[in-house]
């Protein structure tokens, strides 16, 4: 049962749907992306735009296998059941689960993440919850590709329900039913709930190794100097200009040689 007032509210049951990402999603993605910075305190460092991020999951130029790719489990959530529609045309079969709930769920962003959903189904009361972000990776302990589970958020009205479980467990069925030899990333040791979430999803997690970096101007100085100086007088237009004109003034006296 639901009611949408200035908020929703969602009583009694919730029905859940996980379904991969598309184009339409992006601004939604985005703004998620975005809250999971904010939650971290790290809003600083996103650099995002919803163009640059849509180049990024949705590259056309440069198509990546099923999973390989950036990809995204959006898991949605109604007041109302979703139809088993028996899509065969998608990439990914949409899980369906429903979730009783102890308390009523209110949701005061429910505008804001209102899911333009499937293009097959009409329901309009379908709304964004939450992601899980991932994508191939590679290692030399394996012959076969693993699964870098890069993140997985939920917005603040829905957690604690066991959705989580849900959109992990999703990831991990993609990888043992894709023929992936892991699913692994980053464990927050100072986040104890989020810590025990994953041990208990059978997780093993391996204290002798340390996350390690290489960003911003730390790797700038790597970069090769002289393409580095080329892209530095590039923003110089006085510099442009008189380079222009001596490729002009070149061209002009080998034709004048030729002839």
């Amino acid at each position: 049962m639901g009611t949408i007032e200035k908020n929703l509210t969602i009583t009694e049951k919730v029905y859940v749907r996980v379904r991969l990402a598309n184009e339409n999603d992006i601004h939604h993605v985005y703004k998620l992306f975005y809250q999971i910075h904010e939650y971290h305190k790290f809003t600083h460092l996103y650099k995002a735009t919803e163009s640059s991020l849509c180049d990024l999951l949705f590259d056309k130029t440069n198509p990546k296998p099923l999973y390989y790719g950036p990809s995204v489990l959006l898991l949605e959530v109604s007041p109302t059941p979703f139809s088993d529609i028996d899509n065969k045309d998608e990439k990914f079969k949409p899980v369906l689960k429903q979730f009783d709930l102890r308390a009523n769920v209110v949701d005061k962003e429910a505008d804001e993440f209102k899911s333009k959903s499937c293009a097959h189904d009409e329901k309009n009361d379908v709304y964004i919850a939450g992601y899980a972000f991932f994508y191939a990776n590679y290692s030399c302990f394996y012959d076969k590709a693993g699964i870098y589970f890069e993140s997985l958020y939920f917005r603040e009205s829905y957690r604690k329900l066991g959705m989580g479980s849900l959109l992990f467990g999703t990831v991990a069925s993609i990888a043992a039913n894709n023929g992936f030899s892991s699913v692994e990333g980053i464990v927050a040791v100072w986040n104890k709930k989020s810590y025990d979430f994953y041990v208990n999803m059978g997780v093993e997690i391996f204290d002798e190794f340390r996350y390690g970096k290489l960003v911003g101007d730390a790797l700038q100085k790597y970069a090769d100097k002289e393409k580095e100086k080329v892209l530095s007088k590039a923003d110089d237009k006085s510099w442009l200009k008189s380079e222009v004109d001596k490729q002009a003034n070149s061209v002009f006296v080998t034709s004048r040689k030729e002839v």
